[in-house]
This record gives structure tokens, C-alpha cells and sequence, in this order.
């Protein structure tokens, strides 16, 4: 990850760069019933995903800088509706490229 801007992705977890500071990494893990996907930051839960219509995410408490926090939501999507949808690493990232080129972060879009 170069520059000041930036995503670093690990399989499922990332971390997010913003003005040359990195923050996360950023992750999910299976509720502990299975029913859903609980959303971590550096190990804390900050959402949860139960089905399209009940998700819950808070990264208040963590002061994080409003960029990192929009980055992050757009990430953390992409990473659960691939995985929960059965895509290809690659698809993966080619669908977190275009949203986030979509929505006004291409500084943050990896390469394809």
C-alpha cells in the first residue's frame, strides 16, 4: 500500500489508509449461533450482519476519521456479499474497485 491513500486486503480482513495512517485491520467472523457475521475492528466487534434486512454498524466509539469510516462501510459490504454470494477473489475485488470508484474513493480502489 503506497501513497496516502489506500487499501491493504488479507483474505478477509483489510486495513484502510488514509493520509498515510492505517487503520484497522478490519474483519468479520461467524456469529457464534451462525445466524450471522459479526464486524470487527482490531478485534472489537463494531456491527453485525444478520440478512439483508437487519444489519447494525457503530464505529463511533472509535473516533475513527468520517473517510476511513465511509471506506470501511463500502469494504466491509463488498467482503460480506462476496463471500455470502460465493465470489471469486478476483470478482471480489473487481466489485470493491468499481463501488468505490463509484462512490467517490478511487484513491482507495485497488488495482485491477
Amino acid at each position: 500500500m503506497s501513497g496516502s491513500h489506500g487499501i491493504e486486503m488479507d483474505g478477509t480482513r483489510f486495513w484502510v489508509k488514509h493520509r498515510r495512517r492505517i487503520y484497522g485491520p478490519f474483519d468479520y467472523e461467524w456469529a457464534p449461533d451462525f445466524c450471522g457475521v459479526e464486524m470487527l475492528y482490531n478485534g472489537q466487534k463494531f456491527g453485525e450482519y444478520c440478512s439483508a434486512d437487519e444489519i447494525f454498524a457503530d464505529l463511533k466509539p472509535f473516533h475513527l476519521p468520517m473517510c476511513v469510516v465511509d471506506v470501511t462501510s463500502i469494504v466491509m459490504g463488498c467482503v460480506l456479499f462476496g463471500v455470502l454470494n460465493g465470489l471469486k477473489e478476483s470478482e471480489r475485488l473487481q466489485l470493491l474497485s468499481r463501488r468505490l470508484r463509484e462512490l467517490g474513493y478511487e484513491q482507495f480502489a485497488p488495482e485491477n
